[in-house]
């Protein structure tokens, strides 16, 4: 985690070396803050305005601390607020260190969570405002930020919420679920309002929140010299055939030989996907039933690139070796459980 506390009196210094002792383990970057008079120590100056000197920080950081009023966090960070999936957490405490009240990023971004974490480090009172954790119902948004998902519709996301208060609201699973489904669901899948977790693009309700894991591997085979546009182009196609939602991908996946082909890399740093490569021997080695091919085999020396690159480290194929203008595309699904209440 990367967190920013700020102070802006002595005894705000104070509380926030406390925070920071709270909040930082292993591994994580913490930067302490306070007006040019109180940087001194483990405090660095905080340039003026304060709001302009919050840019950089807002975006470099998981967290933003303010010790001191709320009103200062507020105008501090008031330029640089954008999207509440992007966001990060930021928080308020009292220069006594009392109250600690999260006040941007509740779910997604984490806030609420690290106010109860701080809260219990200070031995101060938490002050959650957002109105599911209030009524002790589901955050869909906090529960799919732990997860790992990617949320679709921020408007359906506030619609799931708003209906939540008012009664069950019907969710629906492609995969295993673990554990019992959160208060404020039940199991179904149709509905004005309702939340669907998979891969596809599907809407089975009339306002659907689809919460989407990244589980897919995608295989990729393709000529010498292809070009990035070239892999794109064929990529979202065989996406789009199968309904298949991009951010599903985790992952792309094809031989050794392909290790410098400037195509395939620019589009995988496009997307901002990893990419592996494997040997001939490694893809050969992979039991199940793939495509067979003798040219592939006696060009690469195994008889099929993309599905079985696909398959390294998942379960089943989803979509089997496709071509698309020279560009050979397959998808392979991961394991995945829903586990609630995670």
């Amino acid at each position: 985690m990367k967190l920013a506390i700020f102070a802006y009196s002595r005894r705000g210094r104070e509380t926030a070396l406390r925070i920071r002792d709270c909040l930082r383990g292993p591994g994580d970057e913490c930067r302490c803050l306070a007006p040019e008079r109180y940087a001194s120590g483990a405090f660095e100056a905080l340039g003026s305005p304060c709001a302009q000197a919050t840019g950089p920080l807002f975006a470099w950081g998981d967290a933003l601390v303010f010790v001191g009023a709320a009103g200062i966090a507020v105008r501090s960070i008031a330029p640089w607020v954008r999207d509440k999936r992007t966001d990060p957490a930021v928080l308020c405490v009292d220069e006594l260190g009392q109250f600690v009240i999260p006040l941007l990023s509740g779910h997604i971004g984490g806030a609420n969570a690290l106010a109860l974490r701080l809260a219990r480090g200070l031995e101060a009172e938490p002050v959650v405002t957002t109105a599911t954790d209030v009524n002790g119902k589901f955050s869909v948004d906090a529960w799919a930020a732990r997860q790992g998902l990617f949320l679709d519709d921020m408007k359906a996301a506030k619609a799931v919420s708003a209906a939540i208060l008012e009664g069950p609201v019907p969710l629906c699973c492609d995969f295993p679920v673990e554990g019992e489904l959160p208060p404020g669901t039940e199991r179904g899948d149709s509905g004005a309002v309702g939340i669907c977790i998979s891969w596809r693009k599907k809407v089975p309700f009339r306002e659907t929140l689809l919460l989407v894991p990244p589980v897919l591997h995608l295989g990729l085979g393709c000529r010498r010299g292809t070009s990035e546009a070239a892999i794109r182009a064929a990529v979202e196609q065989v996406l789009e055939e199968h309904d298949i939602h991009p951010r599903a991908v985790n992952c792309v996946a094809s031989i050794d030989l392909k290790r410098d082909e400037k195509g395939l890399l620019d589009y995988c740093a496009a997307q901002g996907w990893p990419a592996a490569f494997y040997s001939a021997q490694e893809l050969a080695a992979l039991a199940g039933d793939f495509a067979h091919s003798q040219r592939v085999l006696r060009v690469t020396g195994v008889d099929n690139v993309c599905e079985r690159a696909a398959r390294m480290g998942a379960r089943r194929l989803v979509v089997g070796k496709t071509i698309r203008n020279g560009v050979t595309v397959a998808v392979a699904e991961e394991d995945w459980i829903a586990r609630f209440p995670g």
